[in-house]
């Protein structure tokens, strides 16, 4: 596997090695040892699956505590990705990076702990996978306004469609710092 590191530390893109024939293909979607020589350490707690229409926008959160490290992917469809720097005292708070992830191009992406995180689907339907390092919170489970222009994420779209909640999540720099996770 190939691994791409990116602006932020700790956030990776992941490009498995991909076995393919006129049959197919086959890949491993995850192998621990491979994993944590890559850098990413941790176990895995919960694994989930999205299934969203072109356009839906899911995004941008968090969880503080129980902050989840993510590694994310799409089995079927397109979705532009990203992940946002929001620990306290780092040096690339705010800052963002964006990766487009597919059926076609197999590639995951990392979205190590203290990250806040958001997906765009770009195909008509996507289905999104991703493994966390911590169980879904519902107490400790935050969110950033997905369009918040000191972030400045460049969405391929702008007629997203949003859940109620996602409409109303406040600027990062109206939320409290108790809120966010430290560096």
């Amino acid at each position: 596997m190939k691994v791409i590191e990116t602006k932020l530390p700790g956030v990776l893109i992941i490009e498995p090695q991909v076995f393919g024939d006129t049959r197919g293909f086959f890949m491993e979607l995850f192998s621990q040892a491979k994993y944590e020589q890559a850098g990413i350490k941790g176990s895995f707690v919960q694994d989930n699956l999205s299934f969203s229409s072109r356009g839906v926008l899911r995004g941008i959160h968090y969880q503080n505590p129980h902050s989840q490290g993510k590694l994310v992917s799409v089995v079927q469809g397109e979705v532009f990705d990203v992940a946002v720097d929001i620990r306290t005292g780092s040096p690339t708070f705010g800052q963002w990076v964006g990766v487009n992830l597919s059926g076609e191009n197999h590639r995951q992406f990392w979205i190590t702990s203290g990250f806040a995180h958001g997906f765009c689907v770009l195909s008509k339907t996507a289905y999104f996978t991703y493994k966390c390092t911590d169980v879904y919170t519902p107490s400790a489970e935050g969110g950033i306004i997905w369009n918040d222009p000191d972030i400045g994420v460049e969405w391929p779209m702008e007629d997203v469609l949003l859940s109620e909640k996602d409409k109303v999540y406040p600027k990062l720099k109206d939320v409290p710092v108790e809120k966010l996770p430290a560096l």
